[in-house]
């Protein structure tokens, strides 16, 4: 009879835990796309221009809203160009395992 009592107990216990479906209510009316397109090395050339006259620019005396325009301006081109460049990005984890997979393998 404690065995059957026990294990009810247990059952019950694990049911409240098991994990629940969460439904993610998602807004598509408020979400864009950007697509990007490369960028040509004249349009680099004028974005490399523009990063360094922002990186010389004094900046002291700047308001703190004009400071985060220039931020985000500055991210802005620095996405550009990384998009123009498409290089393959690998963490130290995919590293790891692709050495790992290749001694096993090889």
């Amino acid at each position: 009879m404690k065995k059957l009592t026990l294990s009810a107990i247990t059952v019950l216990m694990l049911s409240g835990l098991a994990p629940m479906e969460v439904n993610a209510i998602t807004k598509s009316d408020t979400m864009s796309v950007v697509m990007n397109k490369p960028i040509d090395s004249k349009e680099s050339e004028a974005l490399l221009i523009r990063l360094d006259e922002i990186n010389a620019m004094d900046k002291s005396g700047l308001t703190s809203s004009e400071k985060r325009k220039l931020r985000q301006e500055t991210r802005s081109i620095k996405k550009a160009l990384a998009v123009n460049n498409g290089g393959v990005y690998l963490s130290v984890g995919a590293i790891i395992i692709i050495v790992l997979l290749l001694i096993l393998l090889l």
